[in-house]
C-alpha cells in the first residue's frame, strides 16, 4: 500500500482490469454477473474494459456524485439510476475506479439491491485506511492510500 501519488498507465490499468476480471472468471458460473452497473464517470472506463473480458454486453450506468468543483460534498447523491426493472433478479457487478470513503459505492449498491438486484462491487483501487462505512468492495485490484491519477482522467 502506497501513501503517495501513483499516477497509472494505461498498461497499468489493463493488468488491473485483466486481475479483477480474473477474479471474477474464478466465481461459479452461476454467480458470475450477467449485467455491469459502472458508476459515472471513474467506473466507465474499468467498467467497459471489464465487460468486454467478462463477454458482458449488458452495461449500465449509475451516475453519482460525491465530489464537485467546489470539493467533497458531505454525502454522495444518485442523480440517475437504471430502472427497477432492468435490475431485478439480475446478478450485477457494480464498477467504480477506487472505494475511498466506501460511501458512494454502497449508495449505488443499496438502490440496486432495493430494485431486487444480487449484487457484487469491484474497484480498482481499495483505500481501506479511509473508508468511513463498515465492509469492503468484493472485488479490489490493489490497495492504495494516496491520490491515484487514472490515465483516462487526463492529468487530474
Amino acid at each position: 500500500m502506497t501513501t503517495e501519488t501513483l499516477v497509472l498507465s494505461w498498461e497499468e490499468l489493463n493488468r488491473h482490469v485483466e486481475a479483477l476480471a480474473q477474479k471474477i472468471q474464478a466465481l461459479p458460473e452461476t454467480q458470475r454477473p450477467d449485467a455491469i452497473l459502472a458508476i459515472s464517470r471513474g467506473g466507465l472506463v474499468p467498467g467497459a474494459m471489464l465487460a468486454y473480458r467478462l463477454g458482458i454486453r449488458d452495461l449500465l450506468v449509475a451516475v453519482a456524485e460525491h465530489y464537485d468543483a467546489a470539493g467533497r460534498r458531505p454525502a454522495p447523491s444518485i442523480t440517475r439510476m437504471p430502472s427497477d426493472d432492468s435490475l431485478t433478479g439480475r446478478s450485477i457487478l457494480i464498477v467504480d475506479e477506487v472505494w475511498e470513503s466506501g460511501r458512494t459505492l454502497a449508495l449505488v449498491a443499496d438502490r440496486a439491491r432495493a430494485a431486487g438486484a444480487h449484487v457484487r462491487t469491484a474497484v480498482l483501487h481499495h483505500k481501506p485506511g479511509r473508508s468511513e462505512i463498515s465492509g469492503a468492495p468484493d472485488f479490489a485490484a490493489a490497495l492504495a492510500d494516496g491520490w491515484i491519477t487514472y490515465p483516462y482522467k487526463g492529468g487530474e
